[in-house]
């Protein structure tokens, strides 16, 4: 082929953008489900039980690639889980919109029908949590230092309905508190269901790691030191 053929086979290929756009597209939302799917996904803070840790409404990424690997919950972790037993029976779920389905789908924003829950890790496989009066929260033995906790409010609450506990968490599975410890019905308020008010392991979505929007509460999710304090299970 001469030099003529040669620069009209080059011309032939070039395609005009408009042409690969819709290809470009494709291969970007693909990209954005794969993310979605194995790496980080979007998740809306949807009550005031992690307050003052996590607003309502705040946006938070959520870091789910780590348990690929076989990473279970570690005690202080924000975490993001299915609903393990019914907790969320009876709470109205807004129904979305087509654009809100199609951009939930690939991981652009959070999904509004998904029944998620966001909690903070107390105890995890081993652990004995227990909490008596209005605290301080102890985990094998270890009272937790939690500046974490919503202002104005106690550690525990001294109420018959959960608030008074000590259990110790199986193997495979977690023991979740609020922050906001007078407005959270976390594990504490669940000790009838069929868990026992534990989160099984394989019901965490992952880790929340970033509070990513609003953009002027943006912030990382660290591990509480006082955590660190917490010895080993006996």
């Amino acid at each position: 082929m001469g030099r003529a053929g040669a620069r009209r086979s080059r011309t032939r290929k070039k395609r005009p953008f408009w042409v690969e756009l819709p290809l470009l597209i494709v291969m970007a939302l693909v990209l954005a489900l794969l993310i979605k799917t194995f790496l980080v996904q979007a998740f809306s803070i949807p009550s005031d039980s992690m307050q003052n840790t996590l607003q309502r409404g705040d946006r938070v990424l959520v870091d789910k690639l780590t348990p690929w690997f076989g990473s279970e919950p570690e005690r202080g972790e924000v975490i993001v889980f299915h609903d393990p037993a019914d907790w969320l029976a009876g709470m109205p779920v807004d129904e979305p919109n087509t654009v809100q389905k199609v951009l939930s789908f690939i991981g652009v924003m959070p999904s509004a029908e998904e029944k998620d829950l966001i909690k903070r890790v107390i105890g995890v496989g081993g652990d004995t949590v227990e909490c008596a009066g209005d605290g301080p929260v102890k985990v094998n033995g270890t009272a937790l230092d939690e500046p974490y906790v919503f202002p104005g409010n106690t550690p525990c609450s001294n109420d018959e309905d959960g608030g008074q506990f000590k259990v110790t968490v199986p193997d495979g599975k977690v023991w979740v508190m609020g922050d906001h410890r007078q407005a959270s019905a976390d594990s504490r308020y669940h000790q009838d269901d069929p868990n026992e008010g534990m989160v099984p392991v394989d019901e965490v979505v992952g880790r929340a790691a970033v509070v990513a929007w609003p953009i002027g509460r943006w912030a990382t999710l660290p591990v509480p030191d006082t955590f660190k304090n917490v010895p080993a299970r006996p």
